[in-house]
């Protein structure tokens, strides 16, 4: 998602926690207003979110629902060049490429899922027994460094 710092620069960040500040703007959970901006309007209920990011509300004396804005999603040639600043942003850099925004779930991009959080794609249990792995590892070869140094002394002490 992009979001617009306070210096006007815009940022990218992958939390889509948001909330509505005290005007209605959407922002994320650091009060930062997501890119393009939306508003919500005061008494608006039944918020929702497409997974193509449209952002709809029921309107106080309306029974439809009316189309409030999209959120929009970037995608990077190599995401891993992103620079990570801080509270969960990260901005662009020539190592990421420039952002190609667009709508959600097309050209390669995310959906959206309203009410879902993007879980740890580590795995906890896998990455605890590749921990013990190097562990016992590390023991094995401090036990032969150890058993090498023995022996050098006893030749020394012998000889």
């Amino acid at each position: 998602f992009q979001v617009q710092r306070p210096d006007g620069t815009i940022a990218y960040t992958r939390a889509g926690n948001f909330k509505t500040n005290a005007e209605g703007t959407v922002v994320t959970a650091g009060g930062l207003p997501i890119i393009p901006q939306i508003q919500v309007p005061e008494g608006a209920s039944a918020l929702t979110i497409g997974n193509d990011g449209t952002v709809s509300a029921t309107l106080p004396g309306q029974n439809e629902p009316t189309q409030l804005g999209q959120i929009e999603t970037a995608r990077f040639i190599n995401p891993a060049g992103l620079q990570s600043i801080s509270d969960n942003l990260l901005i662009e850099t020539a190592a990421s490429g420039v952002a190609q925004v667009g709508i959600a779930g097309l050209e390669g991009r995310g959906t959206i899922r309203q009410g879902s959080l993007e879980q740890s794609n580590v795995n906890t249990v896998e990455e605890l027994v590749d921990m013990i792995e190097t562990q016992r590892a590390y023991e094995i070869a401090s036990k032969m460094i150890k058993a090498t140094d023995e022996m050098l002394q006893y030749v020394n002490q012998q000889l």
